[in-house]
């Protein structure tokens, strides 16, 4: 019968040291601890492994702490992210693997082949290797731009040492991050939107691009629901979060840039559409080409037109009051009720 999880916990940490020469195998022992850079093998000392101690509670061997992050488990959680896992099931599995060898027998760690930079890949690792963002930089950073609504199962997550390359040239920086999944419409990690922030959280980070994304974007994006009758869908994150704050309930997708915006893939059982247009060019023109292809589909589409250049801007300027105001003389009738009165009632998902 397969070992429980505080079981293998256990043996693992009975076995702490050969786990890290196996997870770990650019870190080093000094005296009871392993050091190393992180979870995912980076050179370093800002991490370490308790390699003695008892089988649990406080001092236990095999607990970890990352000085530089913040971040902490025991050594399933260092497993799991060393790995990229995001289901216990695999865990469990690669534990049970390792603990299967040997113990005068365990060879050093094959490494894991690098994901392709960029791939879909390499994006779902970065999610799975990032964290909650309450309590974060990145909370504090949507709280500057009036976001103070997010669902905990929203598609948003924090990496406190997210890699960022000007250019190919140029050596990599760590940059705190706020990062967001992108899927195709089964759900589906296809990429990874990337947001360095400043390490104040009161704004982006100070470099010459502080958003990319990765990954396979095109007529995908960041989904905030599921969407099947109606849905509403623009450019940006904050956009799309900015109206959340006033419409929680209705199902949204932020396509990252005005390009995938035009070509974004819609739900075959979208009735009727609301596309959230930023004012400039680039945004008008996005806007015409998706309403077009959904009128082509037997989809009804409703432009929603901000007062200044986008909806988090309305939302700072005009505060929520006030973009709910505005919004509300936009939408169709039977949303009203449907959506922005739930709003209004004050039910918006809790953080």
């Amino acid at each position: 019968m397969p070992l429980p999880a505080a079981d293998l916990a256990r043996r693992l940490a009975r076995n702490a040291e050969a786990v890290c020469r196996h997870y770990l195998s650019n870190g080093r022992r000094e005296g009871r601890y392993w050091l190393v850079g992180d979870v995912a093998n980076t050179k370093g000392r800002s991490l370490f492994v308790r390699l003695s101690g008892p089988d649990q509670g406080k001092g236990a061997a095999g607990n970890w702490t990352d000085s530089a992050t913040g971040q902490h488990g025991d050594l399933l959680d260092l497993i799991a992210l060393n790995r990229g896992f995001d289901r216990l099931r695999d865990t469990l599995d690669e534990a049970r693997a390792f603990l299967a060898l040997p113990s005068d027998q365990i060879a050093p760690r094959q490494e894991r082949l690098p994901a392709p930079r960029g791939s879909p890949e390499s994006a779902r690792r970065l999610y799975a290797m990032s964290r909650p963002i309450a309590g974060t930089l990145a909370q504090t950073y949507l709280h500057r731009r009036g976001i103070t609504a997010v669902a905990h199962y929203d598609p948003l997550r924090f990496n406190p040492r997210c890699y960022y390359r000007p250019d190919e040239h140029s050596p990599t920086e760590p940059w705190p991050a706020l990062i967001a999944a992108v899927t195709d419409p089964g759900g589906t990690i296809t990429g990874a939107h990337r947001t360095w922030l400043d390490p104040s959280g009161h704004d982006k980070a100070p470099i010459a691009s502080p958003r990319r994304a990765m990954g396979q974007l095109l007529g995908h994006g960041v989904r905030f629901a599921v969407a099947r009758d109606v849905m509403a869908a623009g450019e940006g994150i904050e956009t799309m979060l900015s109206l959340r704050m006033i419409l929680p309930t209705l199902p949204m997708v932020a396509a990252l840039s005005a390009n995938h915006l035009a070509a974004l893939l819609l739900p075959p059982t979208l009735r009727r559409l609301y596309v959230a247009r930023d004012a400039d060019p680039a945004g008008e023109a996005a806007t015409a080409s998706l309403c077009t292809r959904a009128e082509a589909a037997g989809i009804e589409p409703f432009v929603l037109s901000p007062c200044f250049d986008d909806f988090n801007d309305d939302l700072r300027r005009l505060g929520i009051e006030g973009l709910r105001s505005s919004v509300r003389r936009q939408l169709a009738p039977p949303d009203m009720v449907r959506f922005l009165a739930l709003a209004h009632e004050g039910m918006s998902p809790g953080t």
